[in-house]
């Protein structure tokens, strides 16, 4: 099995590419909230974007009824630090619970 993990520290950053690692920012919600009220926070995150931590993209998780009880962000970063950082700043309200380092690992590896 393949597993990719971006190691900033050893990675050759020729070219003057820049490489980042891939973190995933868990947001526990409680109480869930509607869906629409994540827009403006996404904003928010975007807005505050830096060279050293910007956000991809989320996954929501909902409730049966379609509420937000979870947000996952994808952020690539210099270090897990920064993410933080770059949370703390941009959108105090939603609180994360972890930001972790992430690897990849994809399905058509298994076929």
């Amino acid at each position: 099995m393949k597993v990719f993990v971006i190691d900033t520290n050893t990675y050759p950053a020729n070219k003057g590419v820049i490489i980042m690692a891939k973190y995933l920012a868990i947001h526990p919600v409680d109480p869930p909230v509607n869906a629409d009220d994540v827009g403006p926070i996404a904003k928010k995150a975007k807005a505050a974007v830096t060279k050293d931590a910007y956000w991809v993209k989320s996954w929501l998780k909902l409730t049966d009824d379609g509420k937000v009880a979870a947000v996952y962000c994808e952020w690539d970063g210099k270090d897990a630090e920064s993410v933080k950082s770059a949370l703390k700043q941009s959108i105090p309200e939603l609180p994360f619970s972890e930001v972790s380092q992430m690897g990849e690992i994809h399905g058509e590896d298994f076929r």
